[in-house]
């Protein structure tokens, strides 16, 4: 058990099922109080009901305040996993582009918003924000994803700078593929990039426990993440010449 996460008040967004469910499950049975969130009621209360916990439907945005009172006053941990995985190029719409960067970092800054002034006044609290290796690599096919997910891991980065020394704890899970419906979604480009080596939602719960006992930011499910990265900030153009020649793969093959 995590020492961390007993008895916590704990909210997880987009739990109704892929990594949210996996997330709320092993937050439940490392002994958290547990609210459930997701835009489906039915998938929320199911697993609320699964886990001892609570449900709470609707927009990740506005969840705070009430989750707040549904955990007797305080949130403890709020773990910012609602995501969309916007396909598409710079010609995706200007819907598609504003609704990825509303779900994907606005709903982050305003939870962060909401939150803050309790947890810097008592001096503690953790963050966890589902980020994706998208947000510290890219995605092929995939530009507002790609775009709004290197903005929800500065945003984080910025958090843990900012705050840490005030008790604030965050963390940003940045797996690759993992098998939830998202995975199914991305079609061809998630099959050449992403499948081959997908994970378990189950795993990156693991890896966040493994993150949150060693007090680490970067939480990598998949840890060849962390050579890609090192590869892309020593020799960019090099990376960026990788990542076409992938481009290329997959425009012959979709």
């Amino acid at each position: 058990m995590v020492e961390a996460v007993q008895g916590a008040g704990v909210v997880v967004t987009g739990a109704g099922g892929g990594i949210g469910a996996a997330l709320a499950r092993r937050f439940a049975a490392e002994g958290a109080r547990v609210v459930v969130n997701d835009l489906d009621a039915a998938r929320a209360g199911a697993l609320a009901e699964e886990i001892g916990g609570v449900a709470l439907p609707g927009d990740a945005a506005a969840v705070v305040a009430e989750a707040r009172d549904a955990l007797g006053g305080a949130v403890d941990v709020y773990c910012a996993n609602a995501g969309l995985g916007s396909g598409g190029s710079e010609a995706a719409g200007e819907e598609v582009w504003a609704r990825a960067w509303d779900v994907n970092v606005m709903a982050h800054v305003r939870a962060a918003e909401a939150l803050l002034p309790a947890w810097l006044e008592r001096g503690g609290g953790r963050f966890v924000s589902t980020v994706s290796a998208a947000g510290l690599l890219t995605m092929i096919g995939a530009a507002p994803y790609s775009v709004t997910k290197h903005a929800a891991h500065a945003f984080a980065e910025w958090l843990s700078l900012t705050y840490r020394h005030r008790g604030i704890k965050v963390h940003a899970i940045c797996p690759q593929g993992v098998r939830t419906d998202m995975l199914a979604a991305t079609g061809s480009a998630g099959d050449l990039v992403l499948r081959p080596t997908a994970i378990e939602p189950e795993d990156v719960a693991d890896a966040l426990f493994e993150g949150i006992e060693e007090d680490r930011f970067l939480i990598l499910p998949h840890p060849e993440v962390a050579g890609f990265y090192q590869a892309r900030a020593a020799d960019p153009d090099r990376w960026l010449t990788n990542m076409n020649h992938l481009q290329r793969k997959w425009e012959q093959i979709r």
